[in-house]
């Protein structure tokens, strides 16, 4: 169980019908006020709603992670109901190309890193300030103090004041499987910055972890088992069972497994944790 999310605001970008659903539907149970925000409108105003329909507050507003101005946008949006952040999660996706690096061209891999790196980078730039409010308003409302250098001091066994950026990377930079090079590449370089990121940003009472999950198994991935089974032969079981032969625990992750490490990443209860990689895969690799 992670601790609660009271009196949270995280926002999510990226916040698709699979695991950006279940990441806000988990939250708002817990408490926060959760931002989704995604480039397709209808489907944040749905997941918004579907939130709110549970009990919870939710705030949807579309967003092209690519654009710059559309960044701004979000911010200035979430500024409008807020004046502090206190988690942000960053998912957005495409589907890479799945061709060998010999047969890619610069400009899918060039697209492949706007999005999962730059398209990261825009957005923690844009809510450092309001993350740095809401580490301030954790710290206040948790009893810390601060040190000399502006960060969080606890007090009293209270976790110290900060506040969580959450990037979705993948267990893909793990492994150089042939036709996910594009893929590896982008979210390597994802991994890289969230380190960096931790390091400039930890002094202002910002935490930056990265999760890494492997596959997911939830409606897309089901569809494309299903595609596969059509194409070689066999059954979704078929499929499934000879995926799931590679993890220690002989099965696949379900979205709720990938989404509550993150929770736990957002809370107070990983106040010390920071610059990380978490790997959730059922054990396909050690790290």
């Amino acid at each position: 169980m992670t601790e609660s999310l009271s009196n949270k605001t995280i926002v999510i970008v990226g916040a698709g019908p699979g695991f950006g659903r279940t990441l806000a539907l988990r939250a708002a149970a817990k408490g926060a006020t959760v931002v989704v925000a995604a480039r397709t409108e209808s489907r944040v105003v749905e997941i918004a709603e579907e939130v709110r329909a549970g009990g919870g507050n939710a705030i949807a507003a579309s967003v092209d992670a690519t654009d710059p101005g559309s960044v701004r946008a979000l911010r200035e949006t979430v500024a409008g109901h807020t004046d502090a952040v206190h988690g942000l999660v960053y998912s957005a996706f495409a589907v890479p190309s799945m061709k060998p690096l010999a047969q890619t061209d610069h400009e899918q891999i060039s697209r492949g890193i706007d999005l999962s790196v730059l398209g990261a980078l825009r957005t923690t730039q844009e809510f450092t300030s309001l993350l740095e409010a809401g580490a301030a308003d954790t710290g206040a409302s948790a009893g810390a103090g601060t040190n000399e250098d502006g960060a969080g001091a606890a007090q009293d066994g209270a976790a110290p004041a900060s506040s969580s950026v959450v990037m979705m990377a993948s267990a893909v930079i793990h492994h150089s499987r042939e036709r996910y090079a594009g893929y590896k590449i982008a979210k390597t370089a994802l991994v890289a910055l969230g380190h960096s990121l931790a390091t400039e940003l930890g002094p202002r009472g910002i935490r930056v972890n990265t999760v890494a999950p492997g596959y997911i198994y939830g409606e897309t991935l089901k569809a494309y088992f299903e595609h596969l089974a059509t194409k070689y032969g066999g059954t979704l079981e078929d499929v499934y069972a000879h995926t799931a032969e590679k993890m220690d625990l002989r099965r696949l992750p379900g979205e709720r497994e990938i989404v509550d490490p993150v929770l736990f990443l957002l809370s107070d209860a990983a106040s010390a944790v920071t610059g990380q990689t978490l790997t959730v895969d059922c054990g396909e690799f050690h790290t």
